[in-house]
């Protein structure tokens, strides 16, 4: 993920001699040197005024701490899980600290991520972590208490819809086509209606409807799933990625 807040950046517009990155393994050093070309590759935290820290939850407050006291005054943290509280308490009084969740739609610059500042952040500390993550996606600010839902939702929601095209591309290949075409239709048909859902703004409950005739295909498959606890399985889904973020987070 921070390879594709790197990647975003670039392509925004950013210069490479603006950008940093620590990295302590030597094998991804040179990874990220053929990666980004211009771009500075350390093997220890410096002296920084901004940072973004894409580690491990477990190291994120130590990071933010080393950050601090080499002088950073903003850092944004993509750790799942670590409250905001728990960074900006390792942070210090003299440096502010926004959280953020995003997903790795980043990757191809599709990514959402939800943001929120701790009681130390300005609007100005809260917009710079938003442009950061706008490199790479769009960004919602959520409070705190939401996080984990956001995790749930949107972070783990990439794969989510990645086991649903494994499974339609299963059914297809079951009932005749080759893996080839099915794995070309289930790849359009979420690239297609990812867009038409985006593009049109219109309630994904209207544009359930208008694909579904009364008494037709379409219908009949609807039933199957309603009738199989497809909402009360995604509930589920969610609850428990909720409360798996929340124990990551104690």
């Amino acid at each position: 993920m921070g390879s594709a807040i790197v990647a975003g950046l670039l392509k925004a517009g950013w210069r490479p001699s603006d950008v940093t990155i620590v990295e302590h393994l030597a094998d991804r050093s040179t990874v990220l040197e053929g990666m980004f070309p211009g771009v500075q590759i350390v093997g220890e935290i410096g002296e920084a005024e901004n940072a973004v820290i894409a580690v491990k939850p477990g190291t994120a407050a130590e990071v933010c701490r080393q950050l601090a006291a080499n002088g950073a005054t903003r850092v944004l943290s993509i750790a799942a899980g670590v409250s905001v509280e728990t960074l900006q308490k390792a942070a210090g009084e003299h440096c502010a600290v926004v959280r953020s969740m995003p997903n790795t739609p980043a990757l191809v610059g599709e990514g959402v991520s939800a943001v929120c500042g701790s009681a130390r952040c300005t609007e100005a500390d809260v917009q710079w972590a938003e442009a950061i993550l706008g490199a790479v996606g769009t960004v919602v600010r959520v409070e705190e208490r939401l996080m984990d839902a956001v995790t749930a939702v949107s972070g783990s929601g990439p794969a989510y819809l990645f086991l649903v095209a494994e499974a339609l591309i299963d059914a297809g290949v079951k009932e005749g086509l080759s893996h080839d075409v099915a794995d070309a239709l289930v790849r359009q048909l979420l690239v297609g209606s990812g867009r038409l859902l985006q593009q049109t703004g219109e309630d994904p409950v209207e544009l359930r409807r208008k694909v579904t005739s009364p008494n037709g295909v379409t219908a009949a498959a609807i039933a199957t799933l309603e009738s199989n606890g497809l909402r009360s399985a995604l509930e589920e889904t969610v609850r428990s990625a909720v409360k798996r973020s929340r124990e990551m987070g104690q």
